[in-house]
């Protein structure tokens, strides 16, 4: 089984539980340590006997020299929603795309089962910003009655509008997505993608754009400036999130039953049950850390920035049994848990 992003945050916990469960299973990881922090799931990698390779999705070479794979699970990607802004897109387009069109390349190769991680940023911001909502005490709200297609109180799913603008994040996953669709069709590969929302848990170095929960958490143990930015400097927007274990569960599923999984396109996340506002955040974070911050407030827009986001994981739910099974609070404490036990090297890595 081969993970790309595999020293990435998602990458390195599915690809060290897997390989728990499953002692049998040959556990290939591959990344190319862009990211700082991705150098600390090193160790972790080798002491859970998965195979390191240092290499770059964007280099067809370095995936069509590997040994055959039975599945590949998409990783990789350069998850900030203001990537490109800069006026040099050439990266997030390079690894989304042509890192995922080079995956797929190495599927077909090998008649490979297909697992792409996709995300709730190819639903356009522009339109999820129109649903009718309410301001409440510490969050913003969606009312019950909608008028948008695929969207309820539950959230968004996967009959929400597709036109429109997503962030070239959200526009590269969405044309990895499409094909995904073309390389099953073609060549017969078992795929599923799974749009997910927030996910966050131990071993992630959050950043103010990507892993917010995890940025908000080591902001506070840290000691570091944070802003409420857009949305009347509240801090009332709302996302779901999802324990990064719960998602190695669902991934554990898909890998054990490809034919039932075959061509699902599937939002995964916590839903309303499992999600935070950043007011919210605030409260459980200074609660742990025994830190009280103060929280600057800018009414500020931030570039694709939503409102209110929840995963409308119907469609999921009717495939599969499977519920998250870790909650909000329990995500940060996790989060918590693994920076004080980790101090130095985290702190290091955020220098």
């Amino acid at each position: 089984m081969l993970i790309t992003g595999g020293a990435g945050f998602v990458g390195s916990n599915l690809a060290v539980t897997l390989r728990a469960r499953h002692p049998s299973w040959n556990v290939v990881a591959l990344d190319n340590l862009r990211r700082r922090g991705s150098e600390l799931n090193l160790p972790r990698l080798a002491d859970a006997g998965v195979r390191f390779v240092h290499g770059d999705v964007r280099a067809r070479a370095d995936l069509m020299t590997l040994d055959p794979v039975d599945a590949l699970i998409e990783c990789s990607a350069e998850p900030s929603a203001l990537a490109g802004l800069d006026g040099d897109a050439s990266y997030v387009v390079g690894s989304n795309l042509v890192g995922a069109h080079n995956c797929l390349e190495l599927a077909a190769r090998d008649g490979a089962q297909f697992l792409f991680l996709s995300t709730s940023r190819v639903y356009p911001y522009a339109t999820l910003d129109r649903a009718a909502y309410r301001e409440g005490p510490t969050r913003f709200e969606l009312e019950p009655q909608q008028e948008l297609p695929g969207l309820s109180r539950e959230g968004v799913s996967e009959r929400f509008p597709l036109d429109g603008p997503r962030t070239l994040y959200g526009a590269t996953k969405l044309a990895a997505e499409l094909l995904v669709a073309e390389y099953r069709a073609s060549f017969g590969l078992r795929t599923a993608i799974d749009r997910c929302g927030v996910i966050a848990g131990p071993w992630q170095m959050g950043k103010v754009d990507q892993g917010v929960f995890t940025y908000w958490l080591l902001a506070h143990y840290f000691g570091r400036a944070l802003r409420y930015i857009g949305y009347g400097g509240t801090g009332k927007q709302v996302r779901d999130l999802l324990h990064v274990d719960d998602l190695a569960d669902l991934i554990e599923d898909q890998l054990l039953r490809p034919g039932h999984w075959d061509g699902a396109t599937v939002n995964v996340g916590g839903g309303p049950e499992c999600s935070l506002s950043l007011r919210e955040t605030t409260e459980i974070c200074s609660e742990l850390t025994g830190r009280r911050m103060s929280v600057t407030e800018s009414s500020e827009a931030r570039p694709g920035d939503v409102r209110i986001y929840l995963s409308d994981c119907a469609r999921l739910h009717e495939r599969t049994d499977w519920r998250p099974q870790r909650g909000p609070r329990r995500v940060l404490e996790d989060i918590f848990a693994w920076v004080s036990g980790n101090e130095r090297s985290v702190r290091a890595t955020l220098r």
